[in-house]
């Protein structure tokens, strides 16, 4: 079927009602820009004199292409001195997990700095690989008794299920014969409830608490009263000393019910917890240090954001004064700009010479340039450095090529969502004054990739949601359009009824499962819309007369 440019011109009258439509939520954003560039208020944190914590967990593994999977990785020791010295700023005492890529120099180099250590051994699936970690770990509390201030034989091995609680209490006994430094085993707390008998074989009792990883997650403002409970909890059943191993709050990734990460939930629960630590007179070690991309690997866009320092080794908030939650200055400003100049630049081109439908690709342009910055943005966090290729690899190394296949899917969907969502928008001159049938086609083509994606989300999510994201911010803004901004500018794009509406049918389904399993998570209703939208769009519309 041909159609006449005159048959889908968008009238004036139209143009007026979608440019208002645009203008709206232009200034929303902006709007949503300005109040998270502001400074927020919390309590300061309550620390000792010298301004420092007790103690942070240290990994060194936020450079390119560092990885605990990767077998031949060796931290060197000229890295290791300059984390540490870094570190010393604002701890007493670092708490590492393994002796094994170089970590054994953590020792060495603390004691120079006059820091302690709580020294870790990793326990895992191979016997082999478990004994060289804990030889050496005895090795490094005999040589160096008065830094090392505590052996951790196992971090969460129960949790995990990699061994008995009978062959760790052999690798705790063993190391408490050898040795004449405390000895514990980490665990989340949970576990430690599950396996007391195993407090019988350490000297002090360290537990992970962590509100936001919870089976029951915890907004932030029930997180301290949270680790209150458990503290409370732990301490009349074990009656030995307690040892808070973990405890912090990452600043992006995944709304869990209601445990947000953010910036300002970060340093929110910081605070809070050194205040309550300093009130109760709590033993604590913080996570982390720095934060560690690697961990995207395991736990989706969230388990790369728990470090007080970001991987250029600059601090994300301070102890005191206020704190914000972004950073932007002009660089949406920038984006928007460059937005509006190219959708301008192709209405021109194609020969629309009205001032109010350039106006309109001005606007249109304004929030598509500063919506990219921000899926740019969550592009950057959820697929780590970016490096696809090192990341399928280092997966692989784990044994765990399936879980590769998987993340990359994602990754590729994500990426592609914001080139078929740019492709989309980019055609809407086209569309709106003057090729309305090649337009037609790309929007039909990008709506049925975005659908797939959206599919393709919603069962992630379904079948691995803890550490799934969910994808509001790549297609909350072109769904928008696609549905309601089109239906506004009185455009009609010709579907035929299938495939779309099993699609569209198929992403609502899943996305509704998905709600169902957090009805408190916003980002699970608001994600529910954005597949409704895609759905509508594919939807029948009445034409109307152009004027």
């Amino acid at each position: 079927m041909m159609f006449s440019s005159k048959q889908f011109s968008t009238s004036s009258n139209n143009l007026r009602w979608y440019g208002l439509f645009n203008l709206i939520l232009l200034v929303l954003l902006c709007a949503w820009f300005w109040q998270k560039n502001q400074d927020i208020i919390t309590p300061d944190a309550i620390l000792p004199a010298d301004n420092k914590v007790q103690c942070i967990s240290y990994a060194p593994y936020y450079g390119k292409d560092q990885t605990p999977f990767k077998i031949d990785t060796h931290i060197s020791t000229t890295q290791i001195d300059d984390d540490l010295a870094k570190i010393a700023k604002i701890s007493h005492c670092v708490r590492i997990y393994s002796v094994g890529q170089g970590l054994d120099y953590v020792p060495e180099a603390a004691s120079k700095l006059g820091m302690k250590v709580l020294l870790g051994a990793w326990i895992g699936w191979t016997p082999a690989d478990n004994e060289k970690e804990v030889n050496l770990a005895i090795k490094l509390a005999k040589q160096y008794p008065e830094t090392i201030k505590g052996l951790i034989i196992g971090n969460e091995v129960l949790l995990r299920g990699e061994q008995t609680e009978a062959t760790l209490q052999k690798y705790i006994e063993r190391v408490k014969r050898e040795t004449k430094i405390p000895v514990t085993y980490a665990d989340v707390w949970e576990f430690w409830l599950k396996h007391k008998n195993l407090a019988k074989s350490v000297d002090f009792v360290t537990v992970h608490i962590l509100p936001y990883w919870e089976n029951d997650p915890q907004p932030i403002d029930h997180a301290i009263q949270h680790a209150d409970i458990v503290m409370d909890k732990v301490s009349t059943t074990f009656q030995k000393p307690i040892l808070i191993g973990e405890t912090g709050w990452p600043s992006i990734g995944r709304q869990r019910e209601e445990s947000i990460p953010s910036p300002t939930n970060q340093a929110r629960y910081i605070r809070e917890f050194l205040r309550e630590a300093d009130a109760k007179h709590w033993n604590y070690n913080l996570i982390e240090a720095v934060d560690q991309p690697w961990k995207r690997e395991l736990e989706g866009t969230v388990g790369g954001f728990w470090g007080i320092y970001n991987t250029d080794l600059q601090p994300k908030f301070n102890y005191t004064g206020p704190i914000t939650e972004r950073h932007d200055g002009l660089t949406p400003i920038y984006f928007g700009l460059l937005g509006s100049a190219m959708l301008m630049l192709i209405a021109l081109a194609i020969g629309e010479r009205r001032a109010l439908a350039v106006f309109n690709m001005a606007i249109l342009g304004g929030l598509t340039g500063a919506i990219t910055f921000l899926q740019f943005e969550n592009l950057s966090t959820a697929c780590g450095n970016g490096d696809i290729i090192s990341a399928f690899t280092c997966v692989q190394a784990a044994g765990r090529p399936l879980f590769s296949i998987i993340q990359l899917l994602e990754w590729f969907y994500f990426g592609g969502a914001v080139i078929v969502g740019l492709v989309a928008i980019f055609s809407f001159p086209s569309l709106m004054f003057k090729s309305p049938v090649h337009a037609n086609n790309i929007i039909r083509i990008s709506l049925v990739l975005l659908l797939l994606g959206a599919i393709t989300a919603g069962l992630l999510l379904i079948f691995d949601g803890r550490y799934r994201d969910f994808p509001v911010i790549i297609d909350g803004f072109i769904a928008i359009q696609l549905s309601v901004g089109l239906m506004i500018a009185n455009v009609n794009i010709t579907f035929p009824k299938q495939p779309y509406t099993a699609l569209g049918l198929a992403a609502l389904i899943a996305a509704i499962i998905c709600y169902s399993f957090e009805p408190t998570n916003w980002n699970a209703i608001y994600w529910i819309v954005i597949t409704l939208l895609l759905a509508i769009a594919c939807g029948p519309r009445k034409q109307r007369t152009v004027i």
